[in-house]
């Protein structure tokens, strides 16, 4: 069975009221569609990193989001996490405050994780920066995970329900 990371938006976009924002609305659909029809289709992991991030904000909220995520095994922290995320942070192609984001990215590579799902298109599931984040994960000889959207794990043209 493949194993996918689940990356803070895509809890975020689960715990969310409907939105009244096109996009939005259609990435809520499309996250729902996939936790309910596909998420027991993998073996699904989380790290530190999302924790300490769904934590944050409104206590209720951050109650809501921990909710969601229970049962979802933590991957353990390894040394060699911070060093991968500072090897594609010295790419450039990610700004200081994307930290967090490369960390993501290391603790996936890592762990050999095949997919990490997520919906930061700004600095994870960007078809710029991934050709440079490949590149440098295979320099340092990890293979790179897919990086991809709910909508693409999905893997149908049908209609969101």
């Amino acid at each position: 069975m493949d194993t996918v990371y689940i990356e803070t938006t895509i809890i975020s976009y689960l715990r969310q009221e409907p939105s009244s924002h096109l996009i939005t609305a259609a990435r809520q659909l499309l996250t729902r569609r996939w936790w309910n029809e596909e998420r027991s289709n993998y073996e699904l992991v989380v790290s530190q990193y999302v924790i300490d991030e769904v934590s944050r904000g409104d206590p209720i909220l951050a109650a809501e989001r921990l909710a969601a995520l229970d049962g979802i095994p933590l991957l353990p922290y390894a040394p060699e996490i911070p060093r991968i995320a500072t090897e594609i942070m010295s790419l450039g192609v990610l700004p200081p405050s994307a930290q967090v984001d490369a960390l993501h990215i290391a603790a996936v590579a890592h762990h050999r994780v095949q997919y990490l799902l997520t919906w930061n298109c700004k600095h994870i599931a960007n078809a710029k920066i991934l050709p440079h984040i490949r590149s440098s994960l295979e320099n340092m000889g990890i293979p790179a995970p897919t990086i991809c959207t709910p909508e693409e794990l999905l893997g149908d043209d049908t209609e969101t329900k």
